[in-house]
């Protein structure tokens, strides 16, 4: 008894009684608390299921569909290369069938594609990269009056390509690299995109060079049958007036003399007349021949 009237260990034993209840009670609250961890933890879990708890049929449709899609896509990629291709094949074909010339010039002004028929008729073994300014190399068009001032073709076709202007058509002397002398005919027209924009120019080239030569020669048959025309005019005017003369006159020797001038005028005019025919029969012969 006296030693719990002792203060010391009265206050001691308040202070061991104390802390007890202290951890006892922090026990109970540790408890509670792992208990209300573990049933938040099975209401998440039930809340959300796992992967494996989803049906084996879902994940074979979901690969199916895109397996699918994937073979639709590879099927769609194929047939656009191949009528990519297809229509490139077409192009070229018929480019490399054209008689007439091709060349293609791009916003750079530089041939980007030409064909085998523009390379014959420009004497070019290949133009690409090259300018209408180098292909064409001061190419004059055909002057529509004389006295015009001079055009070429590479001016034209920088017209069309950068100057906004519409389907042009000319005719141009050209020389070939090794010298030959062409007359061709260009029709340079714009390539639009859908847009509206301008990708390039196209010339349609074709080679004249025999039509001009039947052209000039046909001018120059002509010249000779005006000049011809006036020579038998003139010659039919002397023999008329040597007749008139003759008919007048009574002196033999004279009378004479006019016959002999009558007859070297229309001597010589048979002459000039049978050469004038020769030649164009062999002219017409020879057209015939080319014809053929």
């Amino acid at each position: 008894m006296k030693i719990l009237a002792n203060p010391v260990f009265l206050r001691a034993g308040v202070v061991f009684c104390c802390a007890t209840f202290a951890f006892l009670l922090g026990l109970i609250f540790l408890r509670l608390l792992r208990k209300s961890i573990h049933e938040e933890a099975d209401i998440s879990s039930e809340a959300s299921p796992s992967l494996e708890a989803l049906p084996m049929h879902l994940y074979n449709t979901v690969i199916q569909q895109l397996k699918q899609q994937k073979h639709e896509l590879q099927i769609q990629s194929q047939t656009e290369q191949t009528r990519a291709r297809t229509a490139e094949t077409f192009s070229q074909a018929v480019l490399s069938n054209l008689s007439s010339g091709v060349l293609v010039f791009g916003t750079s002004g530089l041939v980007k594609s030409t064909n085998a028929a523009a390379k014959a008729i420009l004497g070019f073994a290949s133009t690409t990269g090259m300018s209408a300014a180098d292909i064409f190399r001061g190419a004059e068009i055909r002057p529509a009056t004389p006295d015009a001032e001079p055009v070429f073709v590479a001016d034209e076709i920088d017209a069309v390509l950068h100057q906004g202007s519409k389907r042009r058509q000319v005719e141009a002397e050209y020389e070939t690299p090794s010298g030959e002398q062409r007359f061709i005919s260009v029709t340079v027209s714009p390539v639009l995109a859908t847009e509206g924009g301008v990708l390039g120019i196209a010339c349609l080239i074709n080679d004249l060079s025999e039509l001009e030569r039947i052209r000039r020669q046909q001018e120059m048959r002509g010249a000779i049958s005006a000049e011809m025309a006036l020579h038998l005019r003139t010659s039919l005017t002397t023999i008329s007036g040597y007749a008139q003369q003759l008919a007048n006159i009574r002196d033999p020797e004279v009378a004479k003399q006019l016959a002999a001038d009558i007859a070297e005028e229309a001597a010589l005019l048979d002459r000039s007349i049978g050469g004038f025919l020769v030649e164009r029969g062999a002219s017409q012969s020879a057209g015939a021949g080319l014809g053929d």
